[in-house]
């Protein structure tokens, strides 16, 4: 990893109800997000046995991903209380699902090995260094042959492409939030096939909106 990159502000705003609700009450109506998404439920196979759901917030996409896979056992992962909220709610009663707080910019607790890792609009309120460090640890919880997708919210390459996609989502007359910490895909996918991922790709972009993928090698067989 490059340590020429700026790390960003440390600002996170997800601790706040407030900004959170206020994130749940637009998330469905996202430009093109269910694109992307579809695309992570054809690319995570039908057959994976456990599932880590990183910045789960109300459990969307995992509750996507359970539609095919309804007995797939799966660890959502996230440290706003009003979003822990939430998907608690969206999977009470479901016994295959175990919710966690967790925030991300701390390493990953003792939670076992996955054969498919996602995350959805969570990673870019990282700093630049806990992505990557992020990523590494990510790797050493997948199963060879395991998929982590990554649908995230990236940097665009110049201002005025930032300011179109802010057009384009209606907030161009508000200011940034703080809590992001944008990064291009290019450097993105650099890192991932630095630490050992393969198949690395931009799977579908619309502006900011980008969904990163790679596997872990399936070098070891199993017994």
């Amino acid at each position: 990893m490059t340590n020429d990159i700026n790390a960003g502000q440390m600002t996170n705003l997800w601790t706040s109800a407030d900004h959170a609700l206020s994130y749940l009450e637009r998330s469905d109506n996202l430009p093109h997000r269910t694109e992307g998404e579809a695309v992570v439920l054809e690319e995570v196979p039908k057959t994976v046995k456990r599932i880590l759901d990183l910045g789960t917030g109300d459990g969307r996409l995992l509750a996507l991903l359970k539609i095919d896979r309804p007995y797939v056992e799966s660890i959502a992962i996230d440290f706003s209380p009003t979003m822990l909220d939430a998907a608690k709610q969206r999977f009470a009663g479901d016994e295959t699902v175990k919710i966690i707080a967790h925030d991300l910019d701390h390493p990953l607790p003792e939670l076992g090995i996955f054969d498919a890792i996602v995350s959805s609009f969570a990673i870019h309120h990282l700093t630049h260094e806990r992505k990557y460090s992020l990523y590494a640890e990510l790797f050493n919880v997948l199963e060879p042959g395991g998929i982590f997708c990554n649908l995230e919210h990236v940097a665009s390459p110049t201002p005025a492409l930032h300011e179109h996609f802010r057009a384009c989502m209606g907030i161009a007359d508000k200011p940034d939030d703080p809590s992001n910490k944008l990064l291009d895909v290019e450097t993105q996918l650099k890192w991932l096939r630095e630490i050992g991922y393969t198949d690395v790709d931009c799977y579908w972009k619309w502006l900011e909106l980008a969904l990163l993928i790679g596997r872990k090698p399936n070098t070891t067989e199993k017994q």
